[in-house]
């Protein structure tokens, strides 16, 4: 029985991507676009934003321009002119979104090769404001993060970088006896540092001194997955790196970073190698009360799970069941949720290759794989190829995770390279009712990294605020949680950023609930 049904034409979603006006190899081809499902008008519902690629050559910048999808209702979309004013015509790769002036909406900054764009929301429409608020950086960033790093409550940003690359590095390699193919990250030897802004309060943001500590160590950064790592109530940052060792910046408190990869044991794999990291999600995969960590890596590597236990990881994929189906395949976008409600993570990964190999029988891309659903079985993980939708297969790259048509479940929209935008609605057969909460602060926003705590059965689901993960993407921040053979709770228990809690409850399933920071019960 299938999980998902492809919605794209049914709902009106005319997105394609374009990721070279000539395909010459530059490197950022082969890993670019990105997606976002956000509110952006502030009427309840999810709209679909497109990071567009296009030309990297002089006279192609601006020919190919961002998009934006608003959600109108009854599970459709329409085309906003001009993406209200977020048609940035640069060579995107990411996005991250956020409420950086704390005016309850929601704005929006573009991860760029070359010059990165900020765009302020103005209740429903946006303003380039790039120059004023400092966040116009030129180099090649890939996936980030609205966060408040220094506890200040306001949103900072963490951007990955990924190689100091431009048209003039070019380096020309070739794949398996096929002639011209892409390089490998190893070819260019210019690995980048990411940079940490940190925001003044009013939604103009300087470069934090010294960089935050991560200009400490350089990377190739593509993924980021911010989370307390270490319980201590501030927010820490992971990074997947490709090819590369990964960084984990602990954070002491002060917004101020140390790179701890190597002794918390989340750097390289358990064989000690350097992986090429993707796309990442820091979950609470073994349902014990902190976030682990799952990476997506490429083809003859596996994807990676690493298990947290006090803050200190150790490589458990092999005994999660998604160590083997990930060998042939090269991962991307990820997301764990609970896709049919029966309490347990499920995981939906896009693959596509980097290589040149043989076209599957349904088509001619050569970069082309399936993607993969696997159901969560206590910890464990088991693959349902049948309950994804018979569409052409591409090679996927972002990945978003939200409830679109606000039915209590979370659906997927995925980005294709070189190709049209898919979204998947989620039919699947529900195990029990479900549960959702929006976390927000003071000013209504949502709490970025707030955590809720919520016991069903004889486990304690753990979820947080956070639309940072996957990759190049921006997820729904919202909370759902399936419930099983339960229809109400008792109590969710809620951390907010800088380590307040507060208690709310009784609530009823089947509906979301607006949890507000202190509107609950001081624990």
């Amino acid at each position: 029985m299938r999980w998902f049904e492809d919605a794209t034409e049914a709902a009106g979603v005319d997105l394609v991507h374009v990721y070279a006006v000539e395909q010459r190899f530059w490197m950022p081809e082969i890993s670019s676009g990105g997606l976002a499902f956000f509110d952006y008008d502030s009427d309840g519902a999810l709209d679909l934003y497109l990071v567009q690629s296009g030309g990297l050559a002089a006279d192609e910048v601006g020919v190919h321009r961002n998009q934006l999808f608003r959600n109108v209702g009854g599970g459709k979309f329409e085309e906003v002119p001009g993406a209200a004013g977020a048609d940035d015509g640069g060579y995107g790769h990411g996005c991250a979104v956020g409420d950086v002036d704390a005016d309850g909406d929601q704005d929006l900054f573009v991860a760029n090769v070359r010059a990165d764009r900020f765009y302020r929301n103005e209740g429903g429409s946006f303003v380039d404001a790039t120059e004023s608020s400092g966040l116009g950086w030129e180099e090649w960033s890939t996936s980030s993060a609205f966060i408040d790093v220094d506890g200040d409550g306001d949103l900072d940003l963490y951007a990955t970088n990924n190689l100091r690359w431009d048209t003039d590095r070019h380096v020309q390699c070739a794949s398996h006896g096929r002639g011209q193919d892409y390089c490998s990250p190893k070819n260019f030897d210019s690995p980048s540092t990411d940079r940490l802004y940190i925001n003044d309060g009013s939604g103009v943001f300087v470069h934090a001194a010294e960089g935050g500590g991560v200009l400490a160590k350089s990377g190739i950064g593509l993924g980021v997955a911010p989370a307390d790592y270490d319980g201590d109530g501030d927010v820490d940052i992971y990074v997947a790196n490709d090819s590369v060792p990964n960084h984990l910046w602990m954070n002491d408190g002060s917004g101020a970073f140390k790179e701890e990869a190597l002794t918390r044991g989340c750097a390289v794999n358990g064989s000690g190698l350097a992986e090429a990291g993707m796309g990442v999600h820091a979950a609470d995969i073994d349902s014990d009360g902190d976030w682990d960590l799952f990476m997506t890596h490429i083809h003859n590597e596996t994807n990676t799970y690493y298990r947290n236990k006090g803050g200190v990881f150790s490589d458990r994929t092999s005994v999660t069941g998604l160590s083997r189906p990930s060998m042939g395949m090269t991962g991307w976008g990820i997301g764990f949720h609970d896709f049919n409600h029966d309490s347990e993570l499920d995981v939906f990964i896009g693959n596509g290759r980097v290589e040149m190999h043989e076209p599957l029988p349904a088509g001619d891309d050569l970069y082309a794989e399936v993607n993969q659903l696997f159901r969560g079985e206590g910890g464990a993980f088991v693959e349902i190829a049948h309950a994804l939708p018979l569409v052409p297969i591409g090679s996927t790259r972002a990945v978003a995770f939200g409830d679109y048509d606000s039915d209590g479940d979370v659906d997927i929209a995925y980005l294709d390279r070189g190709a049209a935008i898919r979204l998947l609605r989620n039919v699947a057969p529900k195990a029990g009712a479900w549960i959702g909460f929006k976390l927000l602060n003071r000013h209504g926003s949502p709490s970025v990294g707030a955590e809720v705590r919520v016991a069903v059965g004889d486990r304690t689901i753990l979820r947080q605020c956070q639309p940072a993960y996957s990759y190049c993407s921006s997820n729904d921040p919202s909370v759902l949680l399936g419930l099983g053979e339960l229809s109400a709770v008792s109590e969710a228990v809620v951390r907010w950023p800088g380590g307040r809690e507060e208690v709310f409850g009784p609530m009823d399933g089947g509906v979301y609930h607006e949890l507000r920071e202190g509107s609950g019960t001081p624990r």
